[in-house]
């Protein structure tokens, strides 16, 4: 479903009434899904609700967002980078097309709020909306603001985090929330998931996720440590798009690029899962408690939200750059063989990161909407 001119007309000469909520965020999953869960808590409040998911257009994220049901539009978008290449000369040129085009849709649209969680793809979109004199509402997933979400905050007249950590750290931010999961994963069927792959349904099972682009560096300690895996468990190797490893294969080691419709019934069924640092992922895990060995991104934001969770207890990090095969099994095996252990990094992530993100912003969404009222 796609929005245009006609519908936006058709809608605005049959109700004055209804709410008009434009979400934004993409290039990852991880930008995407806790949108998409926003959206599903405000829907699940109002019936007279219309949202449009402006995206881009070649992200994994348009997947995530038609399978939730929402009209999806993209635009063209520049990333935004803190650090020295040549692409910074041309993507603000991008940036500027995208928010043109931003424009357009939103002229069409007429958006009472713009709701965006992070990730370049937010900015066109959401300052676009507030051009045209819409409110913007952002949350912050990771516990260090990204580039995209420092430049909004001031434009902002709602900023929430999912951590603690982040206060004073982004302008506006007042409220910790913890961080949205969509209803999709809170709702996976372990034995179904199982099914649906193959996979023995008495065996443990070891969920490898480097986020929806995948982590090549992690992939390949990963399919190193398989070889002597094996022999203990099932292991679903999710290496993003473009990122397996041929050769060595196994009938209990499964490679699979991306996963969307499975996904949640993949995670209620691991005992362990091996993970980069992305808050969306991390929530998730935390949804259904989870023990989970976390891997930041060496070098990146991610490093901080992994030092967040060693701090809750939540999970055992280890970094990329010290970690080879023999430690990754090591630790593997440690966590199959300790229930107890397992539970309590899977009591303590959900405590960390509360199933009450989504209804939280949504709520204050909707005040900010009787607000403009």
């Amino acid at each position: 479903m796609t929005w245009d001119r006609a519908q936006s007309r058709r809608v605005a000469r049959g109700s004055t009434e209804i709410l008009r909520i434009l979400l934004a965020g993409g290039g990852s999953g991880g930008s995407a899904a806790p949108v998409i869960a926003v959206a599903e808590a405000i829907a699940a409040r109002r019936s007279d609700v219309e949202f449009l998911y402006v995206g881009t257009r070649t992200g994994p994220e348009r997947v995530l967002v038609e399978a939730a049901g929402l009209p999806f539009q993209p635009v063209v978008t520049g990333r935004l980078r803190r650090y020295p290449t040549w692409r910074n000369v041309t993507d603000p040129g991008l940036v500027l097309l995208g928010i043109a085009q931003a424009i357009d849709l939103v002229h069409s649209f007429r958006p009472d709020v713009a709701f965006g969680a992070g990730g370049f793809a937010t900015v066109p979109p959401l300052v676009a909306a507030k051009i045209s004199g819409g409110k913007i509402a952002i949350h912050q997933q990771d516990v260090v603001p990204g580039l995209a979400n420092r430049i909004l905050a001031p434009l902002a007249s709602l900023v929430t985090v999912a951590l603690p950590e982040t206060l004073g750290r982004l302008r506006g931010a007042r409220r910790v929330v913890g961080n949205p999961v969509r209803v999709a994963i809170q709702s996976g069927d372990g034995q179904l998931g199982r099914a649906r792959l193959g996979l023995d349904q008495v065996l443990p099972l070891v969920l490898v996720t480097g986020g929806g682009t995948g982590a090549a560096g992690l992939n390949r300690i990963v399919w190193e440590a398989a070889h002597q895996l094996v022999s203990d468990c099932e292991i679903v190797h999710l290496t993003g798009d473009g990122k397996g490893i041929p050769g060595w294969t196994h009938p209990r080691y499964h490679q699979i690029e991306f996963l969307s419709r499975d996904m949640p019934h993949i995670i209620a069924a691991a005992d362990v899962v091996v993970s980069r640092a992305g808050m969306s992922a991390l929530a998730e895990i935390a949804a259904l408690k989870k023990a989970a060995i976390v891997v930041p991104m060496p070098s990146s934001h991610q490093e901080a939200n992994a030092a967040a969770l060693r701090l809750h207890h939540a999970a055992v990090v280890r970094d990329e750059l010290a970690l080879d095969a023999d430690q990754l099994v090591t630790e593997i095996r440690s966590l199959l063989g300790d229930a107890s252990r397992r539970a309590a990094l899977g009591d303590a992530g959900a405590a960390m990161l509360p199933l009450t993100a989504a209804n939280a912003i949504a709520e204050e969404i909707l005040l900010l909407v009787r607000e403009k009222v």
